[in-house]
């Protein structure tokens, strides 16, 4: 796999509380130009991209993010909106209070009732595995598959660690077979994107990978 196809597996990230609209429409304009999977933005933006962009672009947006213990309602609204203003994705955050408490059920129920409100649209679940211990990453792939989740995403980065290849492995032991992986958090080299890539995830969850990519097309002329 060359560099430039690994962008096919990148949502776009741009996530920070300051990002500006020009940051965020020059996240945009280099999605289209790379043709990465997508943009991840905040929700406040999805109603602008989808406006001056269209189809040209593939919205995600977060919710419950990103310490993921709002209210299952309020995830759920927050989550309506967001369809409701153009975004095709979802990354949701976990209860991890929920999870801490061994109230995997509830974990489940929330997956279920925010993937019915996405419908047709990606649903990913951001389960924060910096926070969790072995056996809680076990239960959460679980309720994650369970819950009918389309995605087990490992990391908000804005945590206290991010991806781990041996977090995707465990992954790809315990979720079910239509489950697929989303590595983010930490991810800045292009060594690192082939890495979880070849280990298994089908998105790569980053706001550095065009840059490396270019900077890599420099060095080579």
């Amino acid at each position: 796999m060359n560099n430039i196809e690994l962008l096919k597996y990148v949502d776009h990230t741009q996530l920070k509380a300051f990002a500006t609209w020009r940051d965020i429409s020059a996240l945009c304009d280099e999605a289209i130009e790379y043709k990465v999977a997508s943009v991840c933005v905040p929700p406040c933006y999805v109603k602008q991209i989808n406006d001056t962009y269209g189809e040209k672009i593939n919205i995600c947006t977060v919710i419950g993010f990103p310490l993921g213990y709002s209210v299952t309602e309020a995830k759920i609204s927050e989550c309506t909106r967001a369809i409701a203003d153009g975004a095709n994705e979802i990354d949701m955050v976990i209860n991890i209070s929920d999870v801490k408490n061994m109230e995997y059920k509830k974990v489940e129920e929330e997956i279920a009732a925010i993937k019915k409100a996405a419908g047709d649209k990606i649903l990913k679940v951001i389960v924060e595995t910096c926070y969790l211990t072995h056996e809680e990453k076990i239960e959460v792939c679980r309720a994650v598959t369970n819950g009918g989740a389309d995605y087990i995403k490992t990391s908000t980065g804005f945590g206290t660690a991010g991806a781990d290849l041996e977090d995707v492995r465990l992954f790809k032991k315990y979720i079910g077979p239509n489950v697929k992986i989303k590595a983010s958090g930490g991810i800045r080299t292009i060594e690192d994107m082939k890495a979880f890539i070849e280990e298994g995830c089908s998105r790569i969850g980053t706001s550095s990978a065009i840059n490396l990519i270019k900077d890599a097309e420099q060095r080579n002329l």
